[in-house]
């Protein structure tokens, strides 16, 4: 494998060297000679300067996803010892993205077509067209890849939160989609969000609206006082349904808008971290396509496939998960992340609280169900893991007194 780039080059949080993902990074490694051993994820070799591989050493380089000027570039890769998996034609997605999605790259599209021309829409779109949850075996090829690459970003977005604050720095937040903006159950997840974020937690969700959104929004708000937050709400609260997209989208993209430069902070900030404090992370499905995108997550590692998004949620949120009033959706994500809990999955898991405490004993009372599953855990009696409250500043302390 050749010497990487001089460190000084490297932006500081780049510590995966065996990844090449950004044009800058694989023009540094095109100066040593060599791409041996390398990949090469998702990048326009097309487009000028074109790139002159005929001299560079590519003995066992990945080139996935990437486009070349012409066919007879990636044969000539394959005759000289790389392997080159193409980008699917016809895709309106991309088939290795090298980056998680933003809230821009999913409402692209938007202010010139509405909700019908963004790109989430146009991709969602096209997966019904293809088969929804069945795809063709094309099609299905082209989504794993995609997924794939969402997996290997998602890794690298959150390796420099994990590497400072630990994996119990990371908290799930779950909860009805069909909660409205502005109602009680909103306003009480934003602030959780809110709370969350400002006490270093990493806030990751289904990436949905109701609760979903407002933790996000909690936490996309965590550098402006409270008062700004509820100013917040009160703008969104003017489009509350999500099945009014057009309404329901530009009010997010306006609320957007207004609060995007943070007032000044006077804690220094570790650089390349910024997304995790100014909104967290969602992680959503085209699934469930059909319900807006929700807008206010700093990064967005959006799936296919709905059973790899639900474990990936379970699998980050090691610092405790919230249960706001849900239905079928999350009593799913209770009794999954349930099994993870009690059979050590993932390694030791944090509290589950669960906000309003009527609700999760009395419409759907699942402590009745989890305290004694959690007591005969191989790993002992897990059952004081579970918490039931009314009060988001009593979650937010057990939360953050288990990290």
């Amino acid at each position: 494998m050749p010497t990487p780039p001089p460190t000084d080059v490297i932006a500081p949080d780049d510590t995966s060297h065996d990844e090449i993902e950004t044009r800058a990074e694989f023009d540094r490694w095109l100066a040593t000679g060599s791409l041996s051993g390398l990949t090469v994820q998702g990048l326009r070799l097309d487009l000028a300067p074109v790139p002159d591989l005929t001299t560079v050493d590519v003995t066992g380089t990945l080139f996935v996803g990437c486009r070349f000027v012409d066919r007879e570039v990636g044969a000539d890769l394959v005759r000289r010892g790389a392997n080159v998996v193409p980008p699917f034609s016809g895709l309106p997605y991309p088939t290795q993205p090298s980056h998680l999605y933003t809230p821009d790259d999913l409402a692209a599209g938007f202010a010139e077509g509405g909700f019908a021309g963004m790109y989430d829409t146009r991709v969602y779109a096209h997966f019904r067209a293809h088969g929804g949850a069945l795809p063709d075996v094309r099609e299905a090829l082209g989504q794993r890849l995609h997924d794939h690459g969402v997996d290997n970003a998602l890794t690298d977005a959150t390796r420099a939160w994990l590497a400072a604050h630990g994996p119990q720095s990371v908290v799930g937040v779950m909860g009805g989609h069909a909660v409205p903006r502005g109602s009680g159950p909103y306003r009480m997840a934003a602030v959780l969000g809110w709370e969350l974020a400002r006490a270093d937690r990493l806030v990751v969700t289904g990436g949905g609206p109701g609760v979903m959104e407002a933790a996000n929004l909690g936490a996309f708000l965590a550098a402006w006082p409270a008062d700004e937050l509820n100013a917040a709400i009160d703008l969104l609260a003017a489009a509350p349904d999500f099945t009014d997209h057009d309404r329901y989208t530009a009010a997010a993209l306006a609320v957007r808008a207004r609060y995007a430069t943070p007032p000044a902070v006077s804690r220094q900030r570790r650089p390349g971290l910024d997304w995790a404090r100014t909104g967290g992370l969602a992680i959503p499905t085209w699934l469930y396509g059909h319900e807006p995108a929700n807008l206010f997550a700093g990064r967005i590692a959006k799936y296919f496939s709905n059973a790899i998004r639900e474990d990936t949620i379970l699998r980050l949120a090691r610092g405790g998960i919230v249960f706001a009033p849900g239905r079928a959706g999350t009593v799913q994500e209770v009794f999954q992340a349930a099994t993870k809990t009690y059979y050590g999955t993932d390694g030791a898991s944090g509290a589950y609280v669960f906000l309003d405490r009527a609700y999760w004993t009395t419409e759907l009372p699942v402590e009745s169900l989890l305290r004694p599953l959690f007591a005969n855990s191989p790993f002992g009696d897990l059952s004081t893991t579970v918490h039931l409250t009314d009060d988001v500043r009593e979650a937010v302390r057990v939360l953050t007194a288990t990290a």
